[in-house]
């Protein structure tokens, strides 16, 4: 009798079986470190050295200072000044966090600020600004999205600093922290007031 074997699977097809998942390996390696390198709020904004959007926002009906309405977003308030402007919303848990920060910015008169109140019950905005103090000198009320997205807005809280010359000079993605406060904004924003002065 004669001995009967099994007839072994040539390497070439073997390397053909494994060659899907070795490269599913590869991909979920390099997403892996991808994603765990970078700093999201360091996100490029195409508007960087452009003008500031010139889109007019109504005020935040009802919200005054010194018994009289704040006004809302209107592009030639750029000119001539240096202005922080903040977009926000009463529903955005890091809102919440950075508005002290806000209202000790609002201190320094050196610049403008202003919020831009994106997709918000104006009810519910007057309330967040109640609670925390309003830091803003304008506020304009983006009800439906449009004008953060000339912004270039991914979410909120975003932060831009707009030159003298209507310039948007800088763009933080996220809330402002006591961290990035100190080492990144200031130091735009002090980048800003020397130029054109």
């Amino acid at each position: 009798m004669s001995e009967q074997s099994t007839p072994a699977t040539p390497p070439r097809r073997t390397f053909l079986m494994v060659l899907p998942l070795l490269a599913f390996v590869a991909l979920a390696v390099l997403f892996w470190f991808r994603l765990g390198s970078g700093d999201p709020s360091r996100i490029p904004s195409a508007l960087i050295g452009r003008p500031a959007p010139q889109t007019t926002l109504p005020p935040l009906e009802g919200l005054q200072a010194d018994s009289v309405q704040v006004p809302g977003l209107d592009p030639a308030a750029f000119k001539g000044k240096v202005s922080l402007v903040n977009v926000w919303a009463s529903w955005c848990v890091p809102c919440h966090d950075e508005a002290p920060l806000l209202t000790e910015l609002a201190r320094d008169k050196r610049f403008q600020l202003v919020g831009i109140n994106y997709k918000d019950a104006p009810d519910n905005a007057r309330r967040f600004l109640g609670r925390y103090g309003n830091p803003f000198g304008r506020v304009g009320t983006d009800a439906n999205g449009r004008a953060s997205i000339e912004w270039g807005v991914y979410g909120v809280p975003e932060t831009f600093v707009v030159g003298r010359e209507g310039t948007i000079v800088y763009k933080l993605v996220g809330p402002i922290t006591q961290e990035n406060l100190r080492t990144v904004l200031l130091p735009e924003m002090e980048k800003a007031l020397k130029a054109g002065s």
